[in-house]
């Protein structure tokens, strides 16, 4: 039997009901019909809400306290083992085109970052650059989010390539001049837009694949929805005339919660007692100064980032159909992390593991052994993925890795393989150091020296309003949950070696 194709595709920081198969007040009919020819999670979470974190955790099957980059600022180890140099042993041909951010945008001599300023914008590099990257034989990359400065890479590359000599207008400075203040439209063609560009290249490369008679391993990821919220017309104002419920904070429902969720509601909130690093902590800020009008025009826009993305993701999946390669191709989408667009009164992202930060959209489609049109409740992780792949493959999952494989549940003949989750933030030495642990029904969040924490009941409590922590009726389910997320840390150690003798 010839080994599967594997395709992933995947969004940057998009919240879980942000599919129209989901909610009708969003459109993204090519997702929809993934979803529809396979199998939709509804409860998928990922090891981390940060970039680099997550990113680094799908590639190696490990969490991000295992395989080194833990937090954003930091680099991923080139030494770890990847399921691309894991598929790359057997035959197949791997590919990455978009963002990676397995490494931090600043170079040290004993850190060396090769997705770093100002070699991101060394062109003639990157023409040039044919090494493999984490387990990747070929590499297509950029590191902007919108008309960030950071722009550069194979997408300039790309962009003066299809004869847009001036790209630089559509980007902020140092890089271009396109105002900082400018918000929510993005003069940026769409034929130039990193949409446009990861659809074509992807296909060219599926095009490549198609006359070939090795398997391939393509990740085609994209950049959006992750804020600056910016759009080009008419994708930015698509859902200004759509009746769209902008979520809110509930009075007092934060009244139980750690005290930076307090101080997040505060107009001049003060953080500095968490800062230790002196790098920026993202979510430690007040969240209360930003209007209904203004969470509504964000949402309006990231609603129309995601449409604008379904729109060229359909592009690859109809690409799969032109070439015959849907049938022996396993396709799974996801994202890194969630979002905030008000929920809580919180946007964008944080140490606050609520939901919407750390579950995400997933659909995987494997024709003839994913039963198609099936929504699946069993708890999935991230971590997941590597080796869920390689066992698709018919290949051995390394004993380095700490995901389980999840393909007997994704083929219908289990119903889990995990009853729980967990999700790590690291983002300062000891100040921002959590970890959340999520079973079938309740949530627990515990921080590094620190006596408050986190305890929802999502069966009676979806919306996680009511913390019962410090609720007397919940000190033994407290204290059962406790230990259930300690074995849960002792059964996710990674023992590479087996052991062979009595000595």
């Amino acid at each position: 039997m010839k080994q599967p194709n594997i395709l992933w595709i995947t969004s940057d920081q998009q919240h879980f009901s942000t599919l129209g198969i989901l909610n009708d007040k969003i459109k993204t009919p090519n997702l929809d019909r993934l979803a529809r020819e396979g199998m939709l999670f509804d409860r998928t979470y990922c090891p981390n809400p940060t970039c680099t974190p997550t990113r680094a955790s799908l590639i190696t099957g490990k969490y991000p306290s295992q395989h080194g980059g833990w937090t954003l600022g930091t680099k991923m180890p080139e030494t770890e083992p990847t399921i691309g140099s894991y598929l790359a042993k057997e035959g197949y041909q791997t590919a990455l085109v978009g963002k990676a951010h397995f490494q931090p945008n600043l170079t040290t001599d004993e850190f060396p970052s090769l997705e770093s300023m100002p070699l991101l914008q060394d062109l003639d590099f990157w023409k040039n650059f044919h090494d493999p990257f984490y387990g990747f034989d070929h590499v297509e990359l950029a590191r902007n989010h919108t008309n960030e400065f950071l722009v550069g890479q194979h997408y300039a590359l790309w962009m003066e390539e299809k004869g847009c000599k001036n790209w630089r207008d559509y980007f902020t400075a140092p890089t271009g001049t396109m105002p900082k203040d400018q918000k929510y439209h993005w003069d940026i063609p769409e034929e130039f837009h990193y949409d446009t560009w990861i659809a074509e290249r992807s296909n060219a490369l599926l095009e490549e694949y198609s006359k070939s008679d090795k398997p391939f391993f393509l990740w085609s990821s994209f950049f959006d929805p992750h804020p600056d919220y910016l759009a080009p017309s008419p994708w930015d104002t698509m859902y200004d005339d759509i009746d769209l419920d902008v979520p809110e904070v509930v009075p007092g429902e934060h009244d139980h919660n750690p005290p930076h969720f307090q101080l997040t509601q505060d107009p001049n909130a003060d953080f500095s007692s968490w800062q230790e690093s002196g790098f920026f902590c993202h979510g430690m800020h007040s969240h209360a100064n930003i209007s209904r009008e203004t969470a509504r025009k964000n949402m309006s826009v990231y609603y129309g980032m995601v449409s604008l993305m379904d729109k060229y993701i359909g592009k690859i999946l109809d690409k799969l159909d032109e070439l015959g390669l849907t049938d022996n191709t396993l396709v799974i989408f996801t994202t890194d992390h969630g979002h905030f667009f008000g929920q809580h009164g919180l946007h964008a992202k944080g140490p606050f593991l609520y939901e919407d930060m750390i579950k995400v959209p997933m659909i995987a489609r494997f024709p003839g052994q994913i039963p198609a049109g099936t929504r699946n409740t069993a708890i999935q992780s991230l971590v997941d993925i590597a080796p869920t792949c390689l066992d698709f493959c018919g290949l051995p999952i390394p004993r380095t890795m700490a995901g389980l494989s999840e393909k007997d549940v994704w083929c219908g003949q289990k119903d889990f393989v995990r009853d729980h989750a967990i999700c790590e933030h690291h983002h300062e030495p000891t100040t921002i150091h959590l970890k959340t642990y999520v079973d079938t029904r309740y949530k627990l969040t515990v921080y590094y020296n620190q006596t408050y924490g986190e305890l929802f009941d999502l069966e009676n409590d979806p919306q996680e309003l009511h913390n019962l922590w410090d609720d007397p009726n919940s000190q033994s389910l407290k204290q059962e949950l406790l230990l259930k997320y300690i074995w849960a840390e002792l059964g996710k150690e990674i023992m590479w070696m087996p052991r062979i003798s009595n000595a």
